[in-house]
């Protein structure tokens, strides 16, 4: 039988007695935290980081979801009447993200249709990039933190392997550690990965309604601009 069987058959075997963490067979996160080796601070790190942008982002789409709401309303209803000075007038003491867009088009309505489109087109791209801000740093940290997590588990594998190496004998014990750290920073950091990639997703989803919402008031701007330079 190779060493390899031998040590798998030596923990199957003490799978079946009471587990060693803590007490009633539980892990608490300070026995988690010391198993996983060095590798969990540069995972913590992510999380830390993580969490951070997700509570800034959501409460940053929120706000400005809700001052475009109220901004495009008032604008619609502006631009519908042909109140042109009145809606530019709003969108100048606004700091909706759509509030620079309809105010480029606005602006530059005397010039033509062509003009104003161009103009709305150019700021539009700026406030895009502006609401996917920090959108870039989630995605890194869904990719990173599962590959950091894999490296805890190369480095536990080879702990293991050079204990087996200084024994010159299996034993459970021997291995049990690197194997316990390469398992619990695989599992730490895909607990990180997947919630940081679900709120990736949800705020992608967020400022693609929102954009959908201002092209659509963009739409009836430009459409009102040309109804009035055909009359």
């Amino acid at each position: 039988m190779s060493s390899i069987t031998a040590t798998t058959l030596l923990l199957i075997q003490q799978q079946g007695s009471t587990p060693q963490f803590g007490q009633g067979g539980s892990l608490n996160l300070a026995q988690v935290w010391n198993s996983g080796g060095f590798m969990m601070w540069p995972l913590a790190f992510l999380l830390a980081v993580g969490v951070l942008i997700s509570i800034w982002k959501f409460i940053d789409l929120q706000v400005k979801a809700s001052r475009t709401r109220a901004l495009l309303d008032e604008v619609d209803d502006l631009i519908a009447e042909g109140r042109l000075q009145e809606a530019l007038a709003r969108c100048e003491e606004s700091d909706a993200p759509a509030a620079s867009i309809l105010k480029a088009g606005l602006k530059r309505h005397d010039e033509g249709i062509e003009r104003a489109m161009r103009a709305v087109e150019n700021a539009g791209v700026i406030e895009l990039a502006s609401l996917e801000r920090g959108l870039v740093w989630l995605a890194t940290i869904s990719n990173v933190a599962p590959l950091l997590g894999f490296l805890g588990t190369v480095i536990g594998m080879i702990i293991a392997f050079q204990n087996i190496e200084l024994a010159g004998e299996v034993e459970a014990t021997l291995v049990a550690g690197g194997i316990k750290i390469a398992l619990i920073t695989t599992a730490t950091g895909l607990a990180i990965a997947i919630p940081v990639n679900i709120f990736h997703n949800y705020f992608v989803t967020r400022v693609d309604r929102l954009v959908i919402n201002m092209e659509e008031s963009t739409q009836k701007m430009i459409d009102a601009l040309h109804a009035i330079d055909t009359a």
